[in-house]
């Protein structure tokens, strides 16, 4: 905490110093009326357009301005707002710009005035800032401007006009809120002009008044009195459906100029078109005053942005002078797209993969049941499988083989699916020699099942199984028949089985018996028997009953 400490201090210790050390970048003087609300914003935009630290002294006080926002002094963001003035406000006020590595300082001397609205003669000599003296030029469409300055967080409305303390009415006076519009201006015009408006603050109403001392000029043409618009230059902006917007007109004038400066919308004020819903508004304008001419901002503000405001130009009027924006909507951003088009892909692949690898035996079931050809195969083959299967010594390994190959599997493959199976002393004819029954009926069968038994239950298959059929068995083998291998019991150990069983467990696996020789092994609905049903081929005709 201690070293915390000291580095907050060996960071605004050097800020304190250089307070004193400010270069200063402007001097103002402003004079207004006492027991009104008055706002000062600091800005310079070579300074403030990037990140800059300001805060605002009374000087010789080297305590900031409050910046609590029920303070009738406070600071709001750049501005310095006094809500409303009194006598004891008038004095020198400076505002600090800190950036990285520089500090500079701008100094305003207040002078408040009593409030003599109707009569400007005590203090016509003083030296007002350019905002309380405008020039209208002799038969020309100007305008003059009521320049309410004050921070986002006071809301201006009920805007009027007075001339000589009487509320200004005609044919060519037209109020614009803060902007009054004379056209074919006169030698009549000049004269002490007064703006009155309602200001709302945190819930609190003030009536602002802004003194203007207005004098004609002869009209001598435009030449360097054009203003200049330095934004928008006719340009598109993307925007996206239902956003807010916020657009600046930035302008450059002469000093003395009264041009009107405001934003249209197919030729008519934006104010007025969006009267009833308020959903478009142009902004305070901003003036800064430099040596040789004035910048002005004024912004437009779209509190959402609409289908209707795409294609529309948003034209900023400054005289004679003008420019716009048109909107649009957002370019789509196609590499994202195809990012996230390949990775809904990958996704979906994937997923289908797992789906399939989990369910693809009863997908495949499901779908030989469901197109099922009523032909048979034109293959010149008699039955779907061959069974082949050991002759163990032992009598109830050989009760159990028997039972499966001799019982179930013609009770399930045969009745239920419609297989036609060729089991070795079922199906041949007495009399027959064995080599001549294999070689025979082999060759008509499109698989192969082999049951076999673990060797460590006492028996090896090829001591066990004739050499007929061990010579049949290496034949298919080198055929490239399919073969579907059955272990009765569990093998854990295959090295113990001959290299053509360990060839066939590696190329095609093998298929454990779960079943109990009861008659819930005998659904061909199992999961067992679903397994041996996905290995055998398609049948090309219906099966006695569903799949």
């Amino acid at each position: 905490m201690v070293s915390l400490l000291l580095c907050g201090v060996s960071i605004a210790l050097p800020l304190f110093i250089r307070a004193d050390e400010c270069q200063n970048v402007s001097v103002q003087n402003e004079a207004p009326l006492v027991s009104q609300p008055f706002a000062f914003n600091c800005t310079y935009p070579p300074l403030t357009s990037g990140k800059a630290y300001v805060t605002w002294y009374k000087h010789p006080s080297k305590i900031p301005v409050s910046k609590y926002i029920q303070s009738r002094i406070h600071q709001d963001q750049n501005w310095i707002l006094f809500l409303p003035l009194t006598w004891e406000d008038s004095g020198i006020y400076q505002c600090v710009i800190n950036n990285t590595n520089t500090c500079h300082q701008i100094q305003v001397n207040l002078t408040v005035f009593e409030k003599h609205s109707c009569d400007t003669s005590r203090n016509s000599q003083m030296n007002l800032s350019d905002e309380y003296r405008q020039i209208l030029h002799i038969g020309k469409d100007e305008s003059l401007i009521c320049h309410l300055n004050f921070p986002k967080s006071c809301d201006l409305d009920s805007v009027k006009w007075y001339k000589d303390c009487k509320e200004i009415k005609g044919e060519r006076f037209t109020n614009w809120g803060i902007k009054l519009s004379v056209n074919n201006v006169s030698a009549e015009d000049r004269g002490n002009y007064t703006c009155q408006a309602r200001l709302i603050h945190a819930g609190r109403e003030y009536m602002v008044l802004n003194r203007i001392t207005v004098n004609t000029r002869e009209n001598v043409g435009h030449r360097g009195r054009i203003p200049k618009i330095i934004y928008p230059i006719n340009n598109t902006i993307e925007a996206q459906l239902g956003s807010s917007l916020v657009v600046n007109c930035n302008i450059t004038d002469t000093i003395d100029n009264t041009n009107l400066r405001c934003w249209r919308v197919n030729g008519t004020l934006v104010d007025t078109y969006y009267e009833e819903s308020k959903r478009i508004r142009e902004g305070i304008e901003i003036p800064t005053s430099f040596p040789e001419y004035k910048f002005y901002t004024v912004d437009i503000t779209f509190l959402e942005v609409k289908m209707e405001d795409y294609g529309h130009p948003f034209t900023c009027h400054a005289g004679v002078s003008a420019a716009y924006f048109v909107l649009q909507p957002p370019v789509p951003d196609f590499r994202a797209y195809l990012l996230g088009g390949l990775l809904a892909f990958t996704g979906v692949a994937v997923f289908i993969t797992c789906i399939y690898n989990i369910f693809k035996i009863d997908i495949m079931l499901w779908y030989r049941s469901a197109f099922h050809s009523t032909g048979t195969m034109e293959d010149g083959k008699l039955y779907d499988a061959y069974v082949l299967y050991p002759k163990p010594q032992r009598k109830s390994q050989s009760h159990n083989v028997d039972t499966l190959v001799l019982k179930i599997l013609p009770k399930v493959l045969e009745m239920q699916c419609g297989y036609k199976l060729f089991i070795f002393g079922r199906d041949e004819f007495p009399g027959q020699a064995v080599a001549n029954v294999i070689d025979e009926n082999i060759k008509l069968c499109r698989r192969l099942i082999i049951v076999i038994v673990p060797e460590s239950r006492g028996f090896n298959i090829l001591k066990n199984m004739s050499e007929e059929q061990i010579a049949v068995y290496n034949a298919l083998i080198q055929d490239g028949m399919k073969v579907i291998l059955i272990e009765l019991e569990k093998v854990k150990d295959y090295k113990a089985m001959p290299e053509s069983i360990q060839y066939i467990k590696q190329k095609h696996g093998s298929i454990h018996w779960s079943g109990d020789f009861t008659e819930q092994s005998l659904c061909a609905k199992t999961k067992f028997w679903k397994k041996v049903r996905y290995r055998m081929p398609p049948k090309r005709f219906p099966p006695s009953s569903p799949a």
